[in-house]
């Protein structure tokens, strides 16, 4: 698979499945309890969103989650983690047969997440942004007792001018870096990109959160990228003014949500490196995966707490994660 663009600026393709899973089913699909599997790959930062989310939400009871293995080729993700290599409750082998279940003829990426309607079997949508504002705004009838407010009325303005710069610069950015096909599109994103995240230093250099006093969507959408910076993004994708753990403002910001149930235990160092050194042999032909960096550091204090801020708001942090969900320990920062 290619993903370098050799005439230039990578340009993501965001042509995704627009069908919404609402309470009131305006779609076609209304949320119900046990219907729905989320699909995703930890490897993947737009996926580690839902997972968190659904975490935070307390969401495990009510939507499955079916775990892909961290890499895959042009026909998709596949469920090589599962026994026989089949999805347990999808049946299927690779998140591609869901798709053509209700597109035959589809023809854009098969990409996580996705939510799979599991009596059809059929795709539902893999619109990986608004997946998680539904999930905190039409799925409320079956978040857990203290779940906090992740989207909340009163901010969504300034959560959504956070999003959209954040989006374009960073989660977005380290790819138009990664993928540039000259040095004239990776310069300009390779500015674009720390000139944000300085931006970001010196908003963050005053108040515990993006936005507000709490933790907020916003935050879930910066932490991925920030996640996968030093063992991916610094190297591989060439971001190297400086390391994350170099940049203090944004190393405490993030070592703080990593240190915030929901956020750190969702990630897995060890499936992020293998998808990104091993899938993209244009960038990286030997498909040699890297021993580092330290981990260890994420576990370090962050000091974040003398800003003050409720992390969950009027809400309470949630339980650890289910013992089938529980990233393993070889994987995750010790």
């Amino acid at each position: 698979m290619a993903y370098l663009n050799p005439s230039g600026e990578f340009t993501r393709d965001q042509r995704y499945i627009a069908t919404r899973i609402t309470a009131n089913g305006g779609d076609g699909f209304p949320v119900e309890a046990g219907r729905y599997r989320l699909v995703v790959s930890r490897a993947c930062p737009w996926a580690n969103r839902a997972i968190i989310v659904r975490r935070l939400l307390g969401l495990e009871n009510a939507l499955s989650m079916g775990v892909a293995g961290p890499t895959h080729d042009e026909r998709s993700w596949t469920f090589d983690l599962d026994p026989g290599g089949r999805d347990p409750v999808l049946g299927i082998e690779r998140l591609q047969e869901a798709f053509l279940a209700r597109f035959p003829d589809y023809d854009k990426g098969i990409t996580v997440p996705a939510i799979v309607d599991v009596p059809t079997g059929k795709v539902v949508t893999n619109d990986f942004a608004q997946i998680t504002i539904d999930l905190s705004l039409e799925w409320t009838a079956f978040h857990r007792d203290g779940a906090p407010e992740l989207y909340p009325e009163r901010l969504r303005g300034p959560i959504d001018e956070v999003n959209e710069a954040v989006f374009a610069d960073v989660n977005n950015g380290v790819y138009r870096a990664g993928f540039a096909g000259t040095q004239e599109a990776y310069e300009k994103a390779y500015t674009r990109l720390f000139d944000r995240l300085d931006q970001l230093s010196e908003r963050l250099s005053g108040q515990r959160y993006l936005v507000g006093d709490q933790i907020t969507e916003a935050d879930v959408r910066l932490f991925t990228t920030l996640a996968r910076f030093d063992a991916v993004y610094h190297g591989h994708f060439k971001c190297n003014r400086q390391k994350l753990t170099e940049m203090p403002v944004l190393w405490a910001y993030a070592r703080d949500l990593f240190q915030t149930p929901g956020f750190g235990d969702t990630i897995d160092f060890d499936h992020i490196k293998r998808h990104y050194y091993e899938v993209h042999r244009d960038i990286n032909p030997s498909g040699v995966v890297p021993s580092g960096p330290d981990l260890s550091a994420w576990l370090t204090p962050h000091g974040r707490e003398d800003l003050g801020g409720r992390p969950f708001g009027d809400g309470t942090p949630p339980p650890p994660p289910p013992p089938a969900e529980t990233v393993p320990e070889s994987h995750r920062a010790a």
